[in-house]
């Protein structure tokens, strides 16, 4: 069932709000990863609604994720490549696989997302018609990912990646002693704004219904037209497409 945003949601004290939780990520992840997840249940129930819905999350990792899910009526399965990092939380379910290789039939969920793991992934075009490939017809695609140029695109490393992603890592563990969580080439790789959209715009089995920065006032969605510009100021890309 397509549905038309009815609402507006993105608004500029919904940014501030998420900017406070984001700040909290490391000292109170329950507030983060559960504004997080309310915030992912917004955007996409704008288009589908999730009650009996069978929603696929890929590269999954937080509990909270599943738990607000479920609370909406959906039915939650979270697929990650380590299986220390699944914890979809009681009475969901939990695959260990490639997001590059979904171990899931064609057309077996309703919708699937991706939250921030384009950025970790060495081919995110893959990763994007694997997940085109296991929603059902008109089931629903949610992706969003942080830009490398933008300035959290080097993650713990940022902003030093804007010289460099081998630098800032070097930089980052002569600080810490420790080399980054995120390995620039290895698990961190320098996604596009322009590569995204590309993608969605010319796959052949779904059609792109909305693209913009994330974390934005809805107003902002202009600086998608602005070759260059958006690969700054988009910071994290949203796209929402349906599978034909």
């Amino acid at each position: 069932m397509r549905r038309t945003p009815t609402r507006r949601y993105r608004t500029v004290t919904r940014s501030a709000d998420l900017f406070r939780s984001f700040l909290v990520e490391q000292t109170e992840p329950e507030r983060f990863y559960t504004d997080l997840a309310n915030d992912t249940i917004e955007l996409i129930t704008r288009h589908e609604p999730l009650d009996g819905r069978l929603v696929l999350d890929v590269g999954a990792g937080s509990e909270q994720f599943g738990r607000e899910f479920v609370t909406r009526g959906a039915r939650y399965v979270a697929i990650d490549l380590e299986r220390d990092a699944l914890n979809p939380g009681p009475s969901n379910g939990a695959v260990v696989g490639r997001g590059e290789q979904i171990p899931i039939a064609d057309g077996s969920v309703d919708i699937v997302m991706a939250n921030n793991v384009m950025e970790h992934v060495s081919t995110p075009g893959v990763l994007g018609d694997e997940m085109v490939r296991v929603v059902r017809p008109g089931g629903l695609v949610f992706i969003s990912y942080t830009a490398w140029s933008s300035p959290w695109g080097g993650h713990e490393t940022s902003p030093w990646h804007w010289f460099g992603g081998d630098y800032a890592a070097q930089r980052y563990e002569r600080k810490h002693g420790r080399p980054p969580k995120n390995i620039f080439g290895e698990s961190m790789h320098a996604t596009t704004v322009a590569g995204g959209l590309r993608w969605a715009r010319n796959h052949p089995e779904a059609w792109l219904i909305e693209a913009a920065p994330r974390y934005h006032p809805d107003w902002a969605d202009g600086v998608l037209s602005l070759p260059g510009i958006r690969e700054v100021l988009t910071w994290n890309l949203m796209m929402v497409l349906r599978r034909t």
